[in-house]
């Protein structure tokens, strides 16, 4: 890595040092660390504060999207300033908005009773859908879609089989912890996929 005196000054005025950057860049190139910071107290404090600045993911090391705008300010000459994400609370209370409160709901006039209680752990969830759009694979958009997709598949097969799908539905922690959303938001980008073929195909052909 070649550091400018200009991008050192910009690293120091943001608290980046070298050896945090160095430390970071060891992980995007998959360098096994852990021996360094099982050794080493001094490795062992950089790391923590790796995690502590939200530059990578507390249980896997993976680099987060802020991580990877420091390592891109650091190599991309262009690149003049740091990028640094202010953590987006509405995101998060959309998302919980659409979580249903409860196994209940009513739909056109007819109520289906549920027993337990859904939405729950707001302060739990919020860190954890934080850390989820940090390691950036998933955008907000994403898990807010998945959320209302598998919401309306449960009222809708509620309404068909005449029973209350709704009980199936996890409560929200487990929902983010186990990562339940991934399946529904393949299934989103499947059918999207399909859509486009579909409005390509101009149709189907009789033969």
């Amino acid at each position: 890595m070649h550091i400018s005196p200009q991008v050192f000054k910009e690293l120091i005025k943001k608290s980046y040092n070298l050896d945090l950057i160095y430390l970071l860049k060891l992980i995007e190139e998959q360098y096994d660390i852990q021996p360094l910071y099982e050794d080493s107290m001094k490795i062992a404090a950089l790391h923590q504060s790796l995690i502590r600045k939200g530059l990578i993911t507390k249980d896997e090391e993976k680099i987060t999207t802020i991580g990877k705008d420091l390592l891109k300010f650091v190599t991309d000459e262009n690149t003049k300033k740091i990028i640094k994400r202010k953590p987006i609370t509405t995101d998060f209370e959309e998302w919980w908005k659409q979580y249903p409160p409860t196994d209940s709901f009513n739909i056109n006039g007819k109520q289906f009773k549920g027993t337990r209680s859904l939405r729950r752990g707001k302060e739990e969830c919020r860190r954890k859908f934080k850390t989820i759009i940090e390691e950036g694979e998933f955008n907000a958009k994403q898990l807010i879609d998945a959320l209302k997709y598998e919401v309306d598949q449960k009222v809708n097969r509620s309404v068909r089989e005449r029973k209350n799908i709704m009980s199936f539905m996890q409560g929200s922690i487990p929902y983010l912890n186990q990562r339940t959303y991934e399946s529904f938001i393949e299934l989103l980008e499947q059918n999207k996929d399909q859509d486009d073929v579909d409005s390509n195909s101009g149709g189907p052909t009789d033969i």
